[in-house]
């Protein structure tokens, strides 16, 4: 039989005990790490919905001025490999100190060593940019929603090989 994506719909109080379990699964490191960079995207996109997935490959927070992933302006991606903040429409972005790594048609992203690295000057011109270049308008007031969207029932190991 195989396995498949369980589409959900989670905006309940329960999300966020979601959202913890499926970090935990990560070395103590990089659960440090989603956690600090979340806190530091949930202060400079506070109206932005966080779309949720704990993928095959990937675990994924989105941040998306409406609930639909189309609209998702940048992202947490972490992996057993580490974390990494991915620009939807990265391609598109003015990146003049060429931090954006990728060769597709539409993503891009950087590495995250800290939290701190979302605090770079060329780093939140390049979160500002997207959120400018976004179809769609972050919500002027508010708060953003906390929404699970989909949970692969067979995923990659989160953490690094012993």
């Amino acid at each position: 039989m195989k396995a498949s994506s369980k589409p959900v719909r989670s905006a309940s109080p329960d999300a966020a005990q979601q959202l913890d379990s499926f970090i935990d699964k990560f070395d103590p490191k990089d659960q440090a790490l989603i956690r600090a960079v979340r806190k530091a995207l949930r202060r400079r996109l506070p109206t932005a919905n966080e779309l949720v997935y704990d993928n095959y490959n990937f675990f994924v927070i989105g941040y998306c001025s409406t609930e639909r992933p189309s609209d998702c302006i940048v992202s947490i991606a972490a992996a057993a490999n580490g974390v990494g903040l991915a620009f939807y429409h990265g391609a598109t972005l003015p990146d003049p100190h060429h931090l954006l790594l990728g060769s597709g048609s539409q993503n891009r992203f950087i590495r995250l060593e800290s939290a701190q690295t979302l605090a770079r000057p060329e780093v939140e011109a390049l979160i500002a940019a997207a959120v400018a270049q976004n179809k769609v308008p972050l919500p002027a007031s508010g708060k953003g929603k906390l929404i699970i969207r989909s949970i692969s029932a067979k995923q990659k190991p989160r953490r690094k090989p012993a």
